[in-house]
């Protein structure tokens, strides 16, 4: 598939075949996905992933902490519960992290620079039939889910990414024209 039409027609996903996606080939499109702009080459990504019977540590931090901040005591174990089989259900979880530079400057461009990386790895999945979706959980900066999964001081949670075979594709989203929000200047 060409560049171009790849771009478009990437989806996000949601439904996931009940079927694994290798580890290995994860790491393969994430050695290809790290070829990103990176200013001074602080290259400050690290990835976590989670599968298999892996993913019961964060089905069950989650499902804690949703019991937890539940305020009607008489669903908490149902709202644990659903947060739980939901996240059971997706075949591969990776959780991006970024190291946090005490300077703003280099933090904003090493935060673009990770992002695209998750681009680049949704497009690279996408060319090989694996689809994504990138997740920000208010629960990414709750101890108890950073404890589960290993995330160390000073890094910050980009999100995590939903990773499997796709069992629905939704249709495309319609796009605001480029042309709409582009503004040229051609004079002093």
């Amino acid at each position: 598939m060409e560049l171009a039409q790849l771009i478009r027609a990437r989806r996000s996903i949601h439904a996931f075949e009940p079927r694994d996606v290798s580890p290995e080939l994860v790491g393969e499109l994430l050695d290809t996905a790290v070829w990103v702009p990176n200013y001074h080459m602080t290259q400050p990504w690290r990835f976590i992933l989670t599968y298999g019977e892996g993913r019961r540590r964060i089905a069950e931090a989650v499902r804690i902490m949703k019991e937890q901040r539940e305020p009607d005591a008489g669903r908490k174990k149902e709202v644990g519960q659903k947060f739980y089989d939901k996240i059971m259900t997706i075949p591969m979880i990776m959780t991006v992290l970024m190291r946090e530079d005490p300077n703003l400057i280099t933090r904003e461009e090493d935060y673009a620079s990770t992002s695209c990386i998750v681009h680049n790895f949704s497009l690279l999945a996408w060319e090989r039939g694996i689809g994504l979706t990138w997740e920000t959980y208010p629960w990414l900066h709750v101890a108890e889910f950073r404890d589960a999964v290993g995330i160390r001081p000073g890094e910050k949670a980009l999100g995590n990414l939903h990773i499997g075979y796709p069992a629905k594709i939704p249709t495309a989203q319609p796009r605001i024209p480029a042309a709409d929000r582009l503004t040229v200047i051609d004079r002093a």
